[in-house]
């Protein structure tokens, strides 16, 4: 892996994006699970999509609490637990035909995902020591995990079903071998250490920015949470294919979270943050529209196209919640991050509530407005003043992207 950092640095960032990788499987495993509990336990797409409720909302809650902790302590035992916790629940929850029990288990998934990220981001920035190309590495680590579920929940589930779930922990315990691995040899800051900054002290927080930025993120949380949660069955029924069409379909919308992510950074670094971010919006209200309204094969390409809308603005999202909050950097990231993707989870139900009164074509059919809406909210945004400590270069989420 070719980060621009001595074989000292370049080690640790290196196992910590492998376990980041190795932890982002279980964010899309998840999802990824949906269409075997319908085809083996019969689930409603309302039961079903309580699922991905489960595993999203409590990590997503708990997230910013999280955040908050890791701005005033150093906890990096909260990467091989959070990481050996996300994986369990995911490789138990195939094994229980009781509903309220596998819940509960990707309630745990969720939780253990949400304790990893925030402390594992200040653990990288540490190891990277300040580079953003390092830190990039760490990023993309995520994301190709999280494009990997649905192949590795396919191969295992699809081939076993549900009661080979067990298999599913194997991520899980590579990913607390290499975070165990890591961390005696990186030395980081203290978490605190940036907020205690002078420039940091005399910024002030742009709370009114701030919530019209979380609107916005909350509006892209609800098309991708709701077409991760049914993608892979709207497929198959638009296609006529099976299982492996469905997994494919999943598979490329999470893919672009490692390409969407890389060029919003370099977009933003030409044309800035704000302008590539209201532009993503702009594309992804055709990009759904098509995916919604458009049958058979051509929905492959425009998954693709849905996908680079919905993540080419990711890495911008956290950047600017941090400089509009920049007392409170580590709350901003755990709200963008984690609290916003929750209304995602808490649409999910609603949308499999009317696909059981409808259709799944009729109830995917509302996500074409939500980008319009994240549009208008960002409309009347200004790029946030760097703190006047800050030298003036581009600035880097906690999961390093440049913006």
């Amino acid at each position: 892996m070719p980060i621009d950092q001595t074989s000292r640095t370049g080690r640790p960032i290196t196992l910590l994006s492998l376990g980041h990788a190795c932890v982002d499987i279980y964010q899309g495993a998840v999802a990824a699970l949906v269409p075997f509990f319908v085809s083996e336990r019969a689930y409603t797409y309302a039961a079903a999509s309580g699922i991905v409720l489960a595993a999203s909302l409590l990590s997503s809650v708990v997230q910013p609490l999280f955040g908050a902790l890791t701005d005033k302590w150093a906890m990096p035992w909260l990467l091989p637990a959070g990481t050996l916790a996300s994986g369990t629940g995911v490789a138990l929850a195939g094994l229980t035909g009781s509903y309220a029990l596998t819940l509960a288990l990707v309630a745990v998934s969720g939780i253990g995902i949400a304790a990893y990220h925030p402390e594992a981001a200040r653990v990288a920035r540490g190891a990277s020591r300040g580079s953003h190309t390092a830190m990039g590495w760490f990023s993309l680590g995520g994301n190709l995990g999280f494009a990997a579920a649905p192949l590795m929940v396919s191969a295992v589930i699809a081939t076993g079903g549900l009661h080979a779930s067990p298999l599913l922990i194997v991520p899980a315990l590579a990913g607390t071998a290499l975070c165990l691995a890591a961390l005696p040899r990186i030395t980081a800051p203290p978490a605190a250490a940036s907020a205690a900054q002078p420039g940091h002290r005399a910024a002030r927080d742009d709370w009114a920015s701030f919530v019209k930025l979380s609107g916005a993120i909350m509006c892209r949380s609800i098309v991708f949470v709701g077409l991760s949660a049914f993608i892979s069955l709207y497929v198959r029924q638009r296609t006529g294919g099976g299982d492996a069409a469905g997994a494919v379909a999943l598979f490329v919308l999470y893919l672009g979270g490692a390409v969407g992510t890389v060029a919003g950074g370099r977009l933003a670094t030409r044309f800035g943050r704000l302008p590539v971010i209201r532009w993503s919006y702009a594309l992804t209200v055709p990009a759904v529209a098509g995916l919604v309204l458009v049958p058979g094969p051509m929905l492959y390409p425009l998954v693709a196209l849905t996908s680079a809308g919905l993540y080419v603005p990711f890495s911008l999202h956290v950047t600017l919640g941090q400089d509009y909050l920049p007392r409170r950097m580590g709350t901003a990231s755990g709200v963008t991050l984690g609290l916003t993707v929750s209304i995602g989870g808490l649409a999910s139900p609603l949308i499999g509530a009317l696909a059981d009164a409808t259709s799944l074509h009729t109830a995917l059919a509302p996500l074409i407005v939500m980008p319009a809406v994240g549009w208008l909210l960002l409309r009347r945004l200004n790029e946030p003043g760097l703190p006047e400590s800050a030298p003036h270069q581009p600035t880097s989420c906690p999961t390093g992207h440049r913006s």
